[in-house]
């Protein structure tokens, strides 16, 4: 996540739609009090150029950490709320803490990908560590864990509240629309960035009809927003109301 007061933007980081890749990207054009949020695990220190800063945040709605966390004083992930701004943070806690003023007159935008192909992409990533790996059935067996909620971290109460939702089927371009609004274009290069590691480069092929129909249940949000369905994975862009025109005509 990563909020811009030099150019005066918040991007908000969703799961699998290449998140990593944009936050380091437009990390590099931040200036000194932008909040950039740390990337996970290892990552962070290999991070190029600007790293993660200003994340202390002192604000009245800011979680407390745990009473048992602080009496073995036991540190808090990274993406804990009780840590500030943190990597995958909800637009409506963003929205709060930097106050409406800030909200409504930056640039908000968020990434969102057909939920058949981010749940594959998913399930690479969660086990790509493990020594035993489950199946892609077996992994999606256990909601809690493969559920990926990204439709919550771009609204609020059911809303889209960002400005701009571009699509990873369309990453470059979606992106370059997001950098000609902010008079960016040419100064920002997408690196290729946390990708998953011998998949099917075909989505379906993991998917009986038991498990396509699963994950159509989970993501009705996104599939009814956008569009999206088993097998079209480039519908149309959505942007609010409020910002379709502006955006459209690059202003």
């Amino acid at each position: 996540m990563i909020i811009s007061h030099e150019h005066k933007f918040i991007f908000i980081k969703t799961a699998k739609t290449a998140g990593t890749s944009i936050e380091v990207a437009l990390a590099q054009i931040c200036g000194d009090r932008d909040v950039i949020t740390p990337l996970s695990g290892s990552q962070e220190a290999k991070r190029p150029g600007r790293g993660a800063q200003n994340l202390e945040l002192d604000h009245p709605m800011v979680p407390k950490r745990p009473l048992l966390h602080r009496l073995l004083r036991r540190p808090e992930r990274e993406w804990h709320p009780s840590k500030g701004y943190f990597s995958h943070m909800p637009s409506w806690r963003v929205r709060l803490y930097v106050g409406e003023e800030i909200w409504n007159s930056y640039f908000t935008f968020a990434f969102e990908r057909n939920p058949w192909d981010r749940q594959v992409s998913h399930y690479h990533y969660k086990i790509r560590n493990k020594i035993s790996k489950p199946n892609f059935d077996s992994y999606l067996s256990k909601e809690k864990k493969a559920f990926v909620d990204n439709y919550d971290l771009y609204s609020e109460n059911n809303k889209i509240i960002v400005d701009f939702v571009g699509r990873y089927e369309n990453l470059t371009e979606d992106f370059d629309i997001v950098l000609r609004h902010l008079g960016l274009e040419g100064k920002v290069t997408l690196p290729k960035v946390n990708t998953s590691a011998n998949r099917e480069a075909d989505y379906r092929a993991y998917f009986t009809e038991k498990t396509r129909k699963l994950v159509e249940s989970w993501y009705q949000r996104e599939i009814s927003t956008f569009g999206y369905s088993f097998d079209q994975t480039t519908p149309a862009r959505f942007y609010t109301a409020e910002r379709r025109q502006m955006v459209a005509q690059g202003v």
